[in-house]
C-alpha cells in the first residue's frame, strides 16, 4: 500500500483539535475549522462524482478566500493536481499554459466560466464546475510524496510558460521552512495576503483574516480598511507584499495613527530598499518586521529585519541591497555569471566555478525545501537547475556575493 502522504493532513488534525475555532474571516463572512472541514468532504465527494480522480489536473480560478481553500484542500483529499494562473493572465498566455498542464478539469467564477467558451484549450476539458456543490460522500485517496499536489506558473510572457512543480513531499518541505520561518501559533489571528501562506495556516491551526485587496487591481487599494479588519478582528500577524506594505505604512505614517496589537509582519515578494524598511519601523515602531528574500521555486532564502536595512540608509547604491543572512536550511552559494545550461559532475567541479569574497556572480541555492522539478519543460530544467547526484542547486537569476554572513543583490 502506498505511503499516506498529503498536506491535507495538518488541516484534519487542527480542525479536530479545535473544531469551533475561526479558520477564515473574508469580510462579513467567518467560518470554523469544524464547518470547513465538512465542506472540504462534501467538496471532495462530489468532485468525485463529476469524474476527478487521482492525478488528474484541474485548472482553478478562484480568487482568494473560503471558496478557494475548500476547493484545494478537497482536490488534494482526492489526490488531484490543483493548477493555478495568475488571474489577469492573457488570453493567448492562457492557452499556451493549457497546453503545457493538459488539464482534465477547470473550476471557475461564473466570469471566468463564461469567457471559456472564448478559449480553444478551455473548451477542450471535459469537466467545467462553478463553486457550487451538492453534498456527496466522498473517501480520502492515498498519496505519496512524489505524487503532485500543486502546479503554480511563474511569471513571464515569452517562450513555453514555466510551470512549477511541487510535489506533496515537496510541499511539505517547503511548509515545514515556511512554518520554521514565520512562526504561525494557534493564538494568532493573522492576515495573510499571500496565498500560500493561508495554506499554511489552516495547516498550523491560525486563524487567517483575508484582507480587502484584489492583486489585480492595486491601484483600488484602500489602506484605511485593512486596518479597520486590524482593529474589528484583532489581527496580530501580517504576511504582506512590500507594495501592501509600503502604501499601509505611509498612510500611517501621515495621518499619524497610533496602531497597536500588530506584533509581527513579514513582508517579500519584491526588493525592499532602506529607505522603505525606515517608514515600515517609523509607521510601526513597535512591530518585528522582517524583509523576506525568495523566489517561487526557493521560499525562503534568506531574512533581514527592517530596522537593520533601515540603517545602512543610502549606502545601498554602492554595496548592493542587503537581504540579510541565508536560512539555515539554505545553502548559498555565488559562481561565475554563465549563459547557457551549467553542468557539473561533482560539488569539486562546481566549487571550481565558486567566487568569494566580493566578487560578484549568480547566486545559486540547493535545499529540501528548494524546486527540483518544472511540468513538461526539460529545457527550463537544464537552463535553471544543476544536478550533482540528488542534491539539486537552483539559478536563481539573480547577482550578489556574499558579506559577513549576509547576502547581498545587485
Amino acid at each position: 500500500m502506498a505511503e499516506h502522504f498529503n498536506i491535507v493532513d495538518l488541516f484534519y488534525q487542527a480542525a479536530e483539535k479545535h473544531p469551533n475555532k475561526l479558520a477564515i474571516v473574508e469580510q462579513n463572512s467567518k467560518i470554523s475549522f469544524g464547518e470547513l472541514l465538512q465542506q472540504v468532504n462534501d467538496t471532495a465527494g462530489y468532485f468525485q462524482s463529476k469524474g476527478i480522480k487521482k492525478g488528474d489536473r484541474v485548472l482553478i480560478f478562484v480568487p482568494m478566500g473560503m471558496d478557494l481553500y475548500r476547493t484545494v484542500l478537497a482536490l488534494f483529499k482526492i489526490g488531484a493536481t490543483a493548477v493555478f494562473l495568475d488571474e489577469w493572465v492573457s488570453k493567448k498566455r492562457l492557452d499556451a499554459c493549457c497546453k503545457v498542464a493538459k488539464c482534465s478539469a477547470f473550476i471557475a467564477v461564473p466570469k471566468i466560466r463564461l469567457l471559456s467558451f472564448l478559449s480553444k484549450e478551455l473548451r477542450k476539458m471535459p469537466i467545467k464546475l462553478g463553486l457550487k456543490y451538492k453534498v456527496e460522500k466522498s473517501h480520502f485517496v492515498e498519496t505519496s510524496k512524489e505524487d503532485t499536489a500543486l502546479i503554480t506558473f511563474t511569471t513571464g510572457s515569452t517562450g513555453t510558460p514555466k510551470a512549477a512543480k511541487r510535489t506533496h513531499g515537496f510541499l511539505n518541505e517547503q511548509f515545514a521552512a515556511l512554518i520554521d520561518k514565520i512562526d504561525p501559533q494557534e493564538k494568532d489571528v493573522d492576515m495573510p495576503a499571500l496565498p500560500i501562506v493561508l495554506l499554511i495556516n489552516l495547516g498550523a491551526g491560525c486563524t487567517s483574516v483575508i484582507p480587502e485587496y484584489k492583486a489585480s487591481k492595486p491601484e483600488q487599494f484602500k489602506p484605511e480598511k485593512v486596518i479597520a479588519q486590524w482593529k474589528a478582528e484583532g489581527v496580530n500577524r501580517f504576511v504582506s507584499s512590500p507594495f501592501l506594505m509600503k502604501e499601509i505604512s505611509k498612510h500611517v505614517f501621515q495621518n499619524k495613527l497610533n496602531i497597536n496589537g500588530l506584533q509581527k509582519v513579514f513582508t517579500g515578494g519584491a526588493p525592499v530598499f532602506p529607505h522603505e524598511a525606515e517608514l515600515y519601523k517609523k509607521a510601526f515602531p513597535n512591530t518585528r518586521i522582517e524583509i523576506v528574500y525568495g523566489s517561487t521555486e526557493a521560499e525562503p532564502i534568506s531574512a533581514i529585519d527592517a530596522a537593520d536595512l533601515a540603517k545602512e540608509k543610502d549606502e545601498i547604491l554602492d554595496k548592493g541591497l542587503n537581504v540579510g543572512a541565508p536560512y539555515h536550511k539554505t545553502k548559498v552559494k555565488i559562481i561565475q555569471i554563465e549563459e547557457g545550461s551549467i553542468s557539473c559532475a561533482s560539488e569539486d567541479e562546481l566549487r571550481e566555478k565558486e567566487l568569494n569574497g566580493r566578487e560578484i556572480g549568480e547566486i545559486i541555492v540547493s535545499g529540501s525545501h528548494v524546486l527540483r522539478q518544472y511540468f513538461n519543460n526539460d529545457a527550463a530544467i537544464l537552463q535553471n537547475k544543476i544536478f550533482i547526484g540528488d542534491n539539486c542547486w537552483h539559478r536563481t537569476g539573480d547577482s550578489g556575493y556574499l558579506e559577513n554572513g549576509n547576502l547581498y543583490l545587485t
